[in-house]
């Protein structure tokens, strides 16, 4: 049994918060309610539509078991995970600032006293990842070595490893605005290509919708110039060229399969 004197030890994988049990679709349902009351103008009538922030639904009237639907501000300083403290911080704090021994020089820097006719060449991560690689591998070797001869005097080759796998990971995180912007980019090109081929899809729509405008008017001039002087049946003659016009187009729409080219 243990003891209630000690701490309790924290578990690997924390239990969800009870909090959790509120997020159903009756209580997201009410609350989309009280934000249509709330969103109403002089009038009583909503608006179109509008984008609540927490603040603002923070300040409504919310019975407590919808408060927790409501989104909380955003952390500052820092936080909790697994026990281990977390910075809100998204500058990546340097090996030096850590107390770890830095085994690569500094990264170029835009400094306001250098002198810009002389700039500092830009850190190659790629020669120094490579080279921090042969050293964990030399120092792995020199590691089972030591475990075979003397064992007792392995934390120094540790330490030497462990330094080493920290500059690598650290190297490794100077690529992720890099990798960011990249990323971004692709995004933007493969928006920028998908949105010319639905305006080239558009531009030839539009190009066969004009040719068959002008084939229904061509055909159209031409069924009005049909000899419809019959003295024996006026209205005759009128019903037979509306027929032949109305056959006219539905043939020119299912030659041009036009239904087809709308839905697409």
């Amino acid at each position: 049994m243990a003891d209630p004197s000690q701490p309790p030890v924290p578990t690997a994988f924390a239990p969800p918060p009870p909090l959790w049990k509120h997020f159903t679709r009756d209580n997201l349902n009410k609350l989309e309610q009280i934000k249509a009351e709330a969103s109403k103008n002089e009038d009583g009538r909503p608006y179109k539509k509008k984008e609540w922030t927490a603040a603002e639904l923070r300040a409504l009237e919310i019975p407590d078991e919808l408060r927790y639907l409501v989104p909380p501000d955003i952390p500052t300083g820092q936080y909790s995970v697994f026990g281990e403290l977390q910075t809100m911080s998204t500058v990546l704090p340097s090996l030096k600032d850590q107390g770890i021994e830095q085994l690569y020089p500094e990264p170029a820097t835009a400094d306001a006293d250098q002198d810009p006719s002389q700039p500092s060449p830009p850190l190659n991560h790629a020669y120094y990842l490579l080279k921090i690689s042969k050293s964990l591998l030399l120092n792995f070797l020199e590691f089972v070595g030591i475990l075979s001869v003397s064992p007792e005097q392995y934390q120094s080759k540790v330490e030497d490893m462990r330094n080493l796998f920290i500059n690598a990971h650290h190297l490794l995180n100077l690529y992720r605005p890099h990798q960011a912007r990249e990323s971004l980019i692709m995004m933007m090109e493969e928006q920028l290509k998908h949105t010319r081929e639905e305006i080239k899809q558009m531009d030839k729509v539009k190009e066969e919708v004009e040719s068959v405008l002008e084939q229904l008017h061509a055909e159209g001039n031409r069924v009005g110039s049909i000899d419809t002087t019959d003295d024996t049946d006026p209205n005759k003659a009128l019903k037979e060229k509306a027929d032949a016009h109305s056959r006219l187009i539905w043939d020119l729409l299912d030659k041009e399969e036009w239904k087809e080219h709308v839905l697409d």
